[in-house]
This record gives structure tokens, sequence and C-alpha cells, in this order.
């Protein structure tokens, strides 16, 4: 319900609020038609220090004075536009909330060369507006410089990939986040600076990137930072990855960290395989190499870097088409219904191996990239057959959508991603039990691609997924993933239905 006024504002008030703001809505900026009526409203609320003055009174068109709620106009308007730019995808940064605010007019330039230099305990910072000084901190653990500072937007920038390297901003935007930050920064202090570091004359942030994007929706132009002048910039991303997984208050999971331990995990890789010390190549050979180069790194760490390199080769595939709906974040969306940890847990559980591999790389037993590309052929049958079809504006009664949200639901993918497994293990014939973990790691014929189709076709074609609303399924799939595989089973989706098999 929206907010009204305490009071009915005269007919002389209205034409004063119309002659400032014009006949235009507050919450875009389109005209109102004459025909239509003009509503008015608070640009920010009594109760959060708006005045009761006519200047904090706008005008709306009937559409959104309905549609903004609560809310007070000025955070209805940033709202409109926080939708609008995460409209564009939901792999942003920092970086791209400045493109678009600097193509609205609201930031005039961003990630300005400076000029630092360092002496005596005293860091200089020259930029095309200014200069200033601020005292240098060494840190007793690493021996890095840095230094505290208030900047203008003008020279800040987030720490993107660049140059085909990737930066140390370890996640993207959530809508959110922003927008309750907006809302808390309205009334309460920052407690934290960002921080960030120096680079090829830019100082590029990597954490408090929603922290200062909240602050630039309230208006804010200059942030507090901490800026590290040196920095080996691999500890630092170590670090900075365990910041926001390990010790976060908020554990996260999401594609972005896949990428950035992935892109991480295949530079040493790389390195690893270019070693000319005469002894063959492996996986499981890289990860003892791993172990002696960093002791940094535990035994938990390599390995989750390790898998999150296999996650990131199939992810990553330019010819992966389901890949547009895995989720940035750890939740799924409306229009993005899956989620890294959902795969893990699933499809890749079953259809990748994760375990360092002993083959020589350089031998043709050796199969991992086929293994790759095996997977993504899965998951591109799974769109084409099924996701492709995903409507997240469809109504609850469109049973295309209902069925195909069973489908995708959490448990029940990790649920019949066994029973798949299984099948798809019986048609091509693999009964070794090392073949059977990992029957993708393997060369498959045209014939034994077409063999999976079926089995994947049975699965997607099954009669349950179609059923009414408020079916027992529905009650099911709220179960853990064993529940629910026994209750798919009990129903005649088993391996062997898959497989060909009558129900």
């Amino acid at each position: 319900m929206a907010i009204t006024l305490k009071r009915q504002l005269a007919e002389d008030e209205k034409e004063q609020v119309l002659k400032v703001h014009g006949r235009v809505c507050f919450a875009t900026g389109h005209p109102i038609p004459d025909g239509e009526p003009v509503h008015f409203d608070h640009i920010r609320a009594f109760s959060e220090g708006g005045p009761s003055e006519l200047v904090n009174i706008a005008p709306m068109c009937e559409l959104h004075n309905k549609a903004k709620g609560t809310l007070p106009l000025e955070d209805f308007r940033v709202k409109l536009r926080l939708q609008e730019f995460f409209s564009k995808g939901d792999s942003q940064t920092l970086k791209d909330l400045l493109v678009f605010f600097r193509e609205q007019g609201d930031v005039k330039s961003f990630g300005e060369p400076v000029i630092i230099s360092e002496q005596d305990g005293t860091v200089r910072v020259d930029t095309s507006h200014a200069g200033s000084s601020y005292m240098c901190y060494q840190c007793p653990t690493t021996g890095w410089k840095y230094f505290y500072a208030t900047f203008p937007i003008e020279v800040l920038d987030s720490d993107d990939e660049e140059d085909a390297k990737a930066g140390l901003q370890p996640r993207y935007l959530i809508f959110d986040k922003v927008f309750e930050l907006y809302r808390h920064f309205q009334n309460h202090p920052v407690l934290q600076p960002s921080i960030g570091r120096v680079h090829h004359g830019r100082i590029l942030l990597f954490d408090g990137q929603h922290k200062i994007a909240g602050l630039l929706c309230t208006g804010r132009r200059e942030f507090e930072c901490k800026i590290y002048l040196s920095a080996e910039v691999r500890l630092l991303n170590e670090t900075n990855i365990a910041a926001h997984d390990k010790y976060s208050q908020t554990r996260f999971y999401s594609s972005v960290m896949v990428l950035k331990l992935g892109n991480e995990f295949g530079a040493d890789f790389e390195r690893y395989k270019n070693l000319e010390d005469g002894v063959p190549k492996s996986e499981a050979g890289f990860m003892r190499f791993l172990e002696r180069d960093n002791a940094l790194l535990t035994k938990g760490d390599r390995n989750k870097r390790f898998r999150a390199y296999l996650y990131n080769s199939i992810l990553d595939d330019e010819g992966n088409r389901l890949k547009r709906f895995v989720s940035a974040g750890n939740r799924s969306t409306d229009e993005k219904p899956l989620t890294i940890d959902m795969l893990s847990k699933s499809l890749f559980s079953c259809f990748l191996y994760a375990e360092p591999l002993e083959d020589n790389l350089l031998a043709e037993v050796y199969k991992r990239d086929k293994e790759i590309d095996n997977n993504v052929s899965l998951m591109n049958m799974l769109h084409d057959f099924a996701l492709s079809e995903w409507n997240p504006g469809a109504g609850p009664n469109d049973g295309s959508q209902r069925k195909l949200v069973r489908l995708f639901r959490s448990k029940s993918i990790m649920a019949w991603s066994e029973l798949l497994q299984s099948a798809i293990c019986g048609k091509l014939e693999l009964q070794d039990a090392d073949d059977r973990a990992r029957p993708f790691y393997r060369d498959l014929s045209a014939a034994d691609v077409e063999r999976i189709k079926r089995v994947v076709e049975r699965l997607l074609g099954w009669k349950l997924w179609a059923s009414p609303p408020d079916s027992d399924i529905d009650r099911v799939l709220s179960d853990n993933k064993r529940a629910v595989k026994e209750w798919l089973r009990n129903n005649g989706l088993t391996a062997g239905y898959l497989m060909g098999a009558a129900e």
C-alpha cells in the first residue's frame, strides 16, 4: 500500500510542486499525460528525517505511486534505477555500475591515473585535480606498505580482469545487498574502509564494492580507502579469497569464486606442465608440486582449487548453452534456476571425476579434455530438451514451467543425477568400478552420444514431472535427497526405466 500525505495539498501548493519538477514522474522522469491524474508524495519520509515542507514533495504517475509501496520516493527511484542496471545481467561488478552511472550523467569519470611516490614514511598522491600526502604504514607480517586516504570516485576503479589476467575482485554485485546498504547508509556511518591496491598508476578496489555501490546511490562521491602500495599479488589474492570464503560471516560459493580459483590454479598448472625435470607430468604430480611450491595452501585448499579449475573448464566453455541458467551467486533466481553448489552436488558429482589423476598428461590415456567435452554435451542436452523452454514469467498454471521447476529443484536434480549416472553407465556397458566412477573420462562415439541422449529424453519425459499442481511430488521434492531418490524409484523413475524398460 502506498504512503499517502498526512494532509491534502491545496491546488496552489500542487502548482508550486509542478513548477519545480514539471509534470513528470519523479520515479523515472517520464512525462505524465494530461489525461492521467498526478499523485504527490514525500521524497524522503518524515521517519527518516525528511522535512515537512513542499521542497520534500514530488509528483508521481498513478502506476509508480502504487508500485512503490511503503518506500519513500527517493528510495523507490533508486530501486528502479538499480533494477534497470541489474537487468543487464547478474555478472556485474563495481566497474559496470560506474559505467552505468557515467552513461546516466551521475559520474563524470572514474579510474583516472594517479602518480604515487613514497618517501620517509609519507605517501604522496597526485591526481589531475589535486595532490595530498598521507602517513605510510607497514604490515608486520608481510612487510607490505599501505596508507589510508579519502579519494574521489574519479580516481577509483574495480580490480577486475584485465589483459586476460584475473583481477582481485572476488565476486559480483548483488541487487539486494546494494539496495539494503543504500538504505542503511542514509542514517548509519561507514565503519570500515574499502580496500585496494596501486597497479600501473591506478587505484583498484577489491574489497568493499557493495559498500561503495550503496554509497554511490546516496550521492556520495568520496570514499574512505585502505590502499596497498606494493604487495605480492598471489598472496594478496589468496588472502582475499579466504576473507570472502573461509572467514566470511556469510559463506558463498558463486561462479565468480570458481572463476577466480580456477584462473589462479590454471596459471600454476601451466607453470608445472612447462617444468623440464624429466618427470612425466600428471594432475596428481601437480598437486604434489603445489604442496612443495606453496606451503600456505592446505590439502583442502588445493583440492578446492582443483575442483574449481575443473568446474570452470566446463562452465567457461563457449559451447555450453546451459551456463546462461547458472546464477552468479549462491542463490538461484527466477531467471537462473541453477547454482554452482547445486551442480557440484549433482551433475558434476556424478559425471566429473574431481580427484587428481596419475595419468601422464601427454599420454593417450589422459582423457580430461574429453571428459570436459562430454559434460558440456550432457548439459547442452538438458538445455535443448528442457531448460531452453524456461519461462520465469509464466503463471502458476503453466504446465511446462511447472514441470521444469520440479526437474531443476536442488534436491530433485541431486537425486535424478545419480539415477541418470547409473543408467548411462549401463548404456555404455561400464562394469569396472573405476570406469563407473568416471563415466565421461573417455572417448564417446556418435552411437554412445545417441544412447545417452535417449536416456536423457526418458528422464525429462517421465510422466510425474507433469503432475497437476499440489501433487505428492511437490511435497516430496522439499525432503532430503535420499528421500527424494527413494520416492522417484518407488514411483517408476529407476535406472532401468531410463535405459528403456517399461515403467
